[in-house]
């Protein structure tokens, strides 16, 4: 689904779609996966449901799993449709998943938030 694109990135297709909810979504399962690929180290327990970030055009944001979310889907809020200038989704797009040390550096920046504190924007 992803493949090395630079020291920082990945670069995948998915379908991109608007939600309803604040929280940048992909189907929970496919999340889960991603992020045992990608983020886990291999070493003891590791937690499999935090956020990946990816970047669409300008924007990074995190990504949350969800069951109700199509497979191969990324699903996002209205405003961040609008402004990737998502034209008749779902639309097949080219997304860029941060690699382990520059998601936890986004984050880091972005001031990682509880698990219950909703959707965010990790900056540009």
């Amino acid at each position: 689904m992803f493949e090395r694109f630079s020291q920082g990135y990945y670069l995948g297709r998915l379908y991109v779609t608007p939600t309803d909810g604040t929280r940048a979504l992909m189907h929970s399962d496919q999340h889960e996966r991603i992020n045992e690929a990608v983020y886990a180290t291999g070493s003891g327990v590791e937690r499999l449901d935090t956020p990946l970030v990816m970047k669409l055009e300008n924007h990074h944001f995190a990504v949350h799993g969800d069951e109700n979310v199509p497979t191969d889907t990324l699903a996002l809020p209205e405003s961040m449709v609008e402004e990737a200038n998502v034209r008749n989704p779902p639309s097949l797009r080219e997304i860029l998943l941060a690699r382990r040390e520059r998601a936890h550096q986004l984050l880091s920046w972005a001031g990682e938030p509880d698990d219950d504190a909703g959707g965010y924007n990790v900056g540009t």
